[in-house]
């Protein structure tokens, strides 16, 4: 089969190429995917995982990308809950080769069957955003209705589903990011949207969810913000400030199949946008992780036509 490769981690995007791997095989509980849409996050090639197993053993060449939707091609021994032929899609686990394949191993825990009138594209962009803007605001900072969230860098791949299901769980919303994302967070529906190159970030006021995928500088000073009984939740880094009378913490996302459900259920409603850009090919894979693209929505790489 085809499939990007990382062969050598001092390389970097600039190692990654195009090349013949092995089909891979089903463990027990695994199913093998035939992957139509693959997606990625440009800064996996830093990740220790993409480069050691669980076991810290090394795992060169690696394969990338951990979204993926496609159609079960096998089941492995023990497998239950999926068929062969089914639509599936969902995330692989970060010590495993990914979803820039051709074909790609994945536990079937991990995999939610996806309805026939769900593009594979779309459905590619949905696992780790989707489920990471849930469980940050609902499971770690347990937002409610009538609550201020904060949420940073809103018009991104998180920030965008985050801002969604804020505002239909009857928070009241604040979007910040770059003076160029005002029209989209606008556009989403956030009732405020803050400037971070051109305003001040206090004057977001208090709040009582700061939701973070910056870190640095914006993640410190937000805790601030926090109002008593508040809570900072981040996916950029383990927080080193936090709010006075409020918590702070970092999430690593989990899979979970019955969200994934719900969550595209939604996008077929009408009450989830997820917004792809660009969608490229396999053969241009490697070019789309370079860190200068920078494109409105996700990109996408389509391996196989329906």
């Amino acid at each position: 089969m085809r499939a990007i490769t990382a062969p050598n981690r001092d390389a970097g995007v600039a190692g990654l190429i195009l090349t013949d791997l092995p089909y891979p095989h089903a463990a027990e509980n695994d199913v093998v995917v035939r992957v139509h849409a693959a997606g990625f996050t440009r800064g996996e090639l830093d990740w220790p995982a993409t480069w050691s197993d669980r076991a810290g053993r090394d795992r060169t060449p690696s394969v990338p990308g951990h979204e993926v939707s496609g159609v079960v091609a096998q089941l492995g021994f023990g497998t239950t809950g999926l068929t062969v032929g089914q639509r599936v899609f969902g995330s692989t686990d970060w010590a495993r080769d990914g979803s820039l394949a051709e074909y790609v191993a994945v536990e079937a825990r991990n995999l939610a069957p996806l309805p026939a009138d769900v593009d594979h594209t779309v459905a590619a962009a949905l696992p780790i955003s989707g489920l990471t803007a849930w469980q940050g605001l609902f499971d770690h900072a347990r937002l409610t209705s009538g609550q201020t969230v904060l949420i940073h860098g809103a018009a991104g791949a998180v920030g965008s589903i985050a801002v969604q299901l804020a505002l239909e769980a009857g928070a009241c919303v604040i979007g910040s990011g770059r003076s160029a994302d005002r029209d989209t967070v606008r556009a989403l529906g956030a009732h405020t949207f803050l400037d971070l190159e051109a305003g001040r970030l206090e004057d977001a006021g208090e709040v009582d969810v700061v939701f973070d995928v910056i870190g640095g500088d914006v993640l410190d000073r937000s805790a601030a913000l926090v109002r008593p009984g508040g809570t900072l939740v981040t996916i950029a880094q383990p927080p080193t400030v936090r709010p006075k009378d409020g918590r702070a913490l970092f999430f690593v996302v989990e899979p979970d199949r019955a969200r994934l459900t719900d969550l595209v259920q939604r996008v077929r409603d009408g009450r989830l946008d997820v917004r792809v850009g660009a969608v490229l090919p396999l053969t241009e894979a490697a070019a789309a992780f370079a860190p200068e693209k920078r494109v409105s929505g996700r990109t996408i790489i389509r391996v196989a036509e329906e």
